[in-house]
C-alpha cells in the first residue's frame, strides 16, 4: 500500500518518493496541515492539484429556535410547506420561538487546491456552494470552476456545508441553520488565514458564494467584514418573489424517501427535491446545458435542512462596513431569484450593491450570463460567467 507521499508523488509522475510540486505554494507534507485521512486529486480537468479531508471545526452560533420536530412522515412534511406559503400565514411567526446557542466541532469535508503549473499564487478563493449542491459544484467535469481558477494563478478552498456531500449530518431542525453556518465558514477562514488549515498564512481571500452560500457570503460580510478582500455573489438578488414557485419545483420530499441508499440513514428534517424535472425548472435554462451533465448533477443531488430553509434569510442584511469590492453575478434567467427574467426591469444583481454594499470599493459590478438559469457552473455558458469573476478579481488587485 502507498503512504501518502509516494502515492502523492505517483499523482504527480515525479519519480522520487518526496513531493517536489509543480508549484512552490504547494507542499504535500506542508498542506495537509489541519486535515484528517487527506486524499490527494486533481481538479476535475487536471489544471490544479488538490487535498481533501475533514476539517475539524469548533463554532458557536446563536441559532433560531423552532418549535418543531421532525415530521412523522411525506403528508407532516408536505403540509408544513403549504401552511407556510399560505395568504397571512401564521406558521413562521409561530415556529420562531426564541434564540438558542449551538456549540459543537463539526468534520468538514474540504478540498485546497492549487495550481499545478503557477508557483506565486498569492489569492485563495473561498467557495461556499447552495441548495441542491455540494462542493461538487465547483469542479463539474468540463465546466470546472476550480480548473479556471487555477490556470488564472489562484488557489481555491471548497467544503460541503453542514448537512451537505461528506460533512457532518447534525439535528436538521435545531442546528443545521444559517447562523452556524456563517460561523464554520468564518472559522475556516480564519484558518485559512492563519495557516491552521493548509499550512499557508493567506493575505489575500476572495470569497465566491452561490445562491445560500452568496447569503451566507453577505452574513460573512456583515458580521465579520474582515474575513474577505473581494466578494463574488453568484445566483443572488433582493427578489424573493419566486420562492414559492421555487418550492413547488422542488416538492420537497424526505430525503431518506427519496434515495434510501443515498439518505436512509438521515432523520426526516433532512429534504431533497423531488424530481429532475423540478432539479430542471429551479436551476436550469434549456437547452444550454449538457443532459449528460444534468443527469449526473441530478444523481448526486444533496440534502437541505428543515432548519436552513426556516433561517434562509436570516443573514441577509447590509454590509455597511465592507469596503472590499463586490461583482453580483446571475444566470439571465435565473428562476429563483429573478423569475427567469433576471434583466426586468433592470438588471436586478444590481440592486444588491447599493442596498447591501454601501461602502463597496469602486469597480463593484454586475454581469448577467446570457441564456442561463440559476445553477451558473452547470451550463455550457459557464466559462462566460468565469472569465467575467476571473477579469474582475484581476482588476481588483487579487
Amino acid at each position: 500500500m502507498y503512504s501518502l507521499i509516494s502515492l502523492a508523488a505517483t499523482l504527480l509522475g515525479l519519480s522520487t518518493g518526496i513531493i517536489a510540486a509543480p508549484a512552490s505554494t504547494f507542499n504535500f507534507s506542508t498542506n495537509l496541515k489541519g486535515f484528517s485521512q487527506p486524499v490527494l486529486s486533481y481538479s476535475a480537468g487536471g489544471k490544479a492539484v488538490c487535498i481533501s479531508g475533514n476539517v475539524a471545526v469548533k463554532a458557536s452560533a446563536s441559532n433560531t429556535k423552532l418549535n418543531l420536530s421532525n415530521p412523522g412522515n411525506q403528508y407532516t412534511a408536505t403540509e408544513a410547506f403549504v401552511e407556510y406559503f399560505q395568504t397571512n400565514s401564521t406558521l413562521p411567526s409561530s415556529v420562531n420561538i426564541g434564540t438558542t446557542t449551538v456549540s459543537g466541532t463539526y468534520n468538514i469535508n474540504s478540498k485546497l487546491c492549487y495550481p499545478k503549473s503557477n508557483s506565486t499564487a498569492s489569492t485563495i478563493q473561498f467557495l461556499i456552494h447552495g441548495i441542491n449542491f455540494d462542493k461538487l459544484y465547483w469542479d463539474i467535469s468540463g465546466l470546472s470552476y476550480l480548473d479556471a481558477a487555477a490556470a488564472a494563478g489562484h488557489a481555491t478552498f471548497s467544503f460541503d456545508r453542514l448537512g451537505t456531500g461528506a460533512s457532518d449530518h447534525p439535528d436538521p431542525i435545531q442546528v443545521v441553520q444559517s447562523a452556524l453556518q456563517v460561523e464554520i465558514a468564518h472559522q475556516l477562514i480564519q484558518s485559512l488565514r492563519s495557516g491552521a488549515v493548509g499550512g499557508v498564512s493567506w493575505q489575500n481571500i476572495v470569497g465566491v458564494g452561490h445562491s445560500y452560500g452568496s447569503i451566507q457570503s453577505v452574513g460573512l460580510a456583515a458580521q465579520y467584514p474582515k474575513d474577505l478582500d473581494a466578494i463574488i455573489l453568484q445566483g443572488f438578488t433582493l427578489d424573493g418573489s419566486s420562492v414559492p414557485a421555487t418550492i413547488a419545483a422542488f416538492n420537497p420530499t424526505i430525503a431518506s424517501q427519496n434515495d434510501p441508499t443515498r439518505f436512509g440513514f438521515l432523520p426526516s428534517g433532512y429534504q431533497v427535491v423531488n424530481s429532475a424535472v423540478g432539479d430542471q425548472t429551479a436551476f436550469y435554462r434549456y437547452p444550454n446545458f449538457l443532459p449528460s451533465t444534468f443527469n449526473y448533477l441530478d444523481s448526486k443531488k444533496q440534502t437541505f435542512t428543515l432548519g436552513d430553509f426556516l433561517t434562509l434569510t436570516g443573514p441577509v442584511t447590509a454590509a455597511a462596513s465592507f469596503t472590499g469590492p463586490v461583482q453580483i453575478v446571475n444566470g439571465e434567467n435565473d428562476f429563483i431569484f429573478c423569475a427567469s427574467n433576471c434583466g426586468y426591469p433592470s438588471d436586478l444583481g444590481a440592486a444588491v450593491l447599493p442596498a447591501l454594499f454601501p461602502a463597496a470599493a469602486a469597480g463593484s459590478r454586475s454581469y448577467l450570463v446570457p441564456g442561463t438559469g440559476h445553477g451558473i457552473n452547470a451550463h455550457t455558458t459557464a466559462p462566460k460567467a468565469y472569465a467575467q469573476m476571473l477579469s474582475f478579481i484581476e482588476s481588483a488587485g487579487f
